[in-house]
């Protein structure tokens, strides 16, 4: 495989404002691509906004979301990827000709759709169907993969994108600084937002502290030192709905090492570029090879309730 350079953005998007988070997604897009880029990747539902989704109406949730491939953003996103060359990925909610609901992200190049995936353990808004499939699909001669938030901490679906052939896996996020079971965990008053440019020392303290990096750190790199992959995470920056969110988007190698990450409080990218050699010299490559499914495949694939409590998303700000 020849080596490929992706580029992972992070954005302050507007809540259910498509034409200006999609005016955002191209100005980063063409400056990725005038940079080299083959490949941008923007975070969870950054096409729509993400948070204010949790007090929506179905109705109102049908208005927001397209169908998939006909949709305008998809138009869009193609007439993008086609100006500029680049491959681009970006997320949204999606409906069908049902009215089912989904929250989706997808792959766009200058011919169209290449991939969607829907995501697996969806929250957010009461109206929306869990996906029911992994996906795998090529970039350039890449195998790649997307596991969208919450998907990529139940560790079966990461493993299970890798052994379905997936060296690079994008997963876009909305997340840190939220509260939760764990301690130092908590939202970021959003007067530090407001108060960044005079006092940045305290707002970054807060962002890479246990609330957002902090934690981040305890489990990103090891989904790539486990499964020798490359790891493309994008996370918003800045205000979503009244949350505020660390960014921080980054590129993890498969010895689970950041080799490129967003570091100032703007709409931003980095960039690494990819290579295949680190796919097979890291330890993940011989663990793989090494799993003994006779021992554990009943285990694993064991029925169970199935249970998910999102702390945060009833949590109290004040």
């Amino acid at each position: 495989m020849k080596k490929i350079k992706i580029s992972t953005a992070q954005f302050e998007n507007k809540s259910g404002d498509k034409g200006y988070n999609l005016s955002v997604i191209e100005r980063l897009a063409k400056n990725a691509a005038q940079e080299g880029s083959h490949v941008i990747a923007f975070h969870e539902c950054s096409i729509t906004g993400y948070t204010f989704a949790r007090n929506l109406s179905k109705e109102q949730m049908l208005d927001l979301a397209e169908f998939i491939p006909g949709g305008a953003s998809i138009l869009k996103l193609t007439e993008m990827a086609a100006q500029w060359d680049i491959v681009i990925l970006a997320g949204l909610f999606e409906k069908d000709e049902n009215d089912n609901l989904f929250k989706a992200y997808v792959c766009v190049d200058k011919n169209g759709l290449v991939a969607k995936y829907r995501k697996l353990h969806p929250f957010i808004n009461p109206y929306l169907t869990a996906g029911d499939s992994y996906c795998v699909f090529e970039i350039h001669g890449w195998k790649c993969g997307i596991l969208i938030c919450y998907d990529n901490n139940i560790i079966e679906n990461v493993r299970a994108t890798k052994l379905l052939g997936a060296d690079i896996i994008f997963m876009p996020h909305v997340t840190m600084c939220t509260p939760s079971t764990r301690p130092g965990a908590g939202f970021v008053d959003p007067k530090l937002w407001e108060n960044r440019e005079t006092d940045p020392t305290s707002l970054r303290l807060e962002f890479d502290g246990m609330k957002g990096r902090g934690w981040l750190m305890k489990w990103l790199p090891s989904r790539a030192y486990d499964n020798g992959i490359y790891v493309i995470f994008s996370n918003p920056i800045g205000m979503d709905d009244d949350q505020l969110k660390n960014g921080c988007s980054m590129i993890v190698d498969p010895f689970g090492d950041v080799i490129a990450e967003c570091r100032s409080f703007s709409d931003d990218f980095a960039t690494a570029t990819i290579t295949s050699e680190k796919l097979t010299m890291a330890g993940g490559y011989r663990y793989v090879k090494a799993r003994r499914p006779e021992l554990y495949k009943d285990i694993i694939g064991k029925d169970h309730n199935s249970e998910q409590k999102v702390v945060w998303l009833n949590a109290d700000k004040t």
